[in-house]
């Protein structure tokens, strides 16, 4: 395993990069909350504003306790600059508006998060930023898509909720080939599984609300990549709008940083095991993880990622009123569109997370209504299995009769 920037393996940056202590000499990261800093001379203050004197101005783009996580972040990723942002749609925001001008051209993948779908569509579309959106696995038809106009080429993977690998290398060299940028989605794997930087892209995007939180405690984002399009443009875009995230909400995630490799590889050892077992389940009409080796994707992951992830999605037969008996039939897992918590959750994606999508745009996407999604968390994998029993077994005793 190569060593970051720091000299440091990434267990010992999750838990010290970023980390400067102050005069109190706390050993856990001070939270600052505080919305301004006092200079100590009418000089200094002109010098701090001007961003001729490194340093602290104010909380909306400086802020000690936020620079700590992104820092952090930052030395995981493998990117020299972060940019923390109040959500993961701010973070996707913020990096379009930052990059993009009007007349200008984005390629998506088809099978995003339905709200990244509807942000490309329905408001950058009004700002002349148009989208052209292509099957995330066909690399023909991302080079088809490409014109004069494409600066950015946006992509999840693993997808949300099919669980689809992207060739990230083979991306990244279509879109530099077109001097275009490949901006990856890195929540689902994080650091911990996955370091697109390294196979080519040239940002990441995070909804740190997932796995770099890990309890479902605070909601925020991240975008992680060089000095120039991050520490300046997106930067400077975040120092004027103000999609910023709280000092407390930073301090969080950085808690979250310090144990998340442990609980990724913990999630993926769940995830499989929960995907084998419902293979063997009668209700169950198709599995969605990339562990598997029937997976599409299987051979793809196991190279570009260290583990396969703790999402598992999976269809049963008896289209949505199937799937919402087994979701009401739940005793246990959380009825949540959340993910990335050691808490089990289970959504229902066709009328949650892709309910503002067109039948015909869920389709395409292979959002069914026999589709269900369960985030697989931390509990005793008996446990969920057992809860997802009774669902699973009254289907396949309706469909017996």
């Amino acid at each position: 395993m190569a060593k970051h920037a720091s000299g440091n393996q990434p267990e010992t940056d999750a838990v010290r990069a970023g980390h400067i202590r102050s005069p109190e000499g706390e050993h856990s990261e001070a939270l600052f909350l505080t919305s301004s800093f006092v200079f100590s001379s009418a000089e200094e203050a002109a010098q701090r504003f001007s961003g001729d004197q490194p340093g602290n101005v104010y909380s909306r783009f400086t802020n000690p306790t936020v620079r700590s996580f992104q820092d952090r972040l930052a030395a995981l990723e493998g990117g020299k600059a972060c940019v923390a942002t109040a959500s993961g749609m701010s973070a996707i925001l913020s990096l379009c508006l930052a990059l993009l001008s009007q007349g200008e051209h984005i390629v998506c993948a088809r099978g995003v998060f339905g709200s990244t779908t509807m942000l490309l569509k329905n408001y950058l579309s009004k700002l002349g930023i148009a989208t052209t959106l292509v099957p995330l696995t066909d690399l023909q038809a991302w080079r088809d898509a490409i014109t004069s106009k494409t600066r950015l080429l946006l992509v999840e993977t693993p997808s949300n909720p099919l669980m689809e690998i992207a060739d990230i290398a083979a991306l990244s060299k279509i879109a530099h080939r077109h001097d275009a940028l490949l901006v990856v989605d890195n929540a689902f794997c994080t650091p911990a599984l996955q370091k697109p930087l390294e196979l080519g892209a040239d940002l990441v995007v995070h909804s740190a609300t997932k796995y770099l939180d890990g309890q479902g405690r605070c909601v925020g984002g991240a975008i992680v990549g060089d000095a120039e399009l991050v520490g300046k443009e997106v930067f400077g875009f975040l120092r004027t709008a103000g999609p910023t995230m709280s000092p407390f909400n930073a301090w969080v995630f950085s808690r979250g940083l310090e144990t998340l490799g442990i609980r990724m590889r913990a999630h993926c050892e769940q995830a499989q095991a929960l995907a084998e077992w419902l293979r063997q389940q009668q209700a169950v009409s198709r599995i969605y993880y990339p562990g598997l080796a029937e997976h599409p994707g299987h051979s793809l992951a196991a190279k570009q990622q260290s583990g396969f992830g703790g999402v598992v999605t999976f269809e049963v037969f008896g289209g949505r009123e199937a799937a919402w008996q087994i979701i009401d039939q739940t005793q246990m897992i959380s009825i949540t569109a959340n993910l990335g918590d050691v808490k089990t959750t289970i959504t229902h994606p066709g009328t949650t997370t892709h309910a503002k999508l067109s039948d015909e745009e869920r389709a395409v996407a292979g959002i069914t209504p026999s589709l269900l999604r369960i985030a697989v968390g931390l509990e005793s994998l008996d446990d969920i299995k057992k809860d997802l029993q009774q669902g699973l077994a009254s289907l396949s005793r309706a469909a017996a009769c």
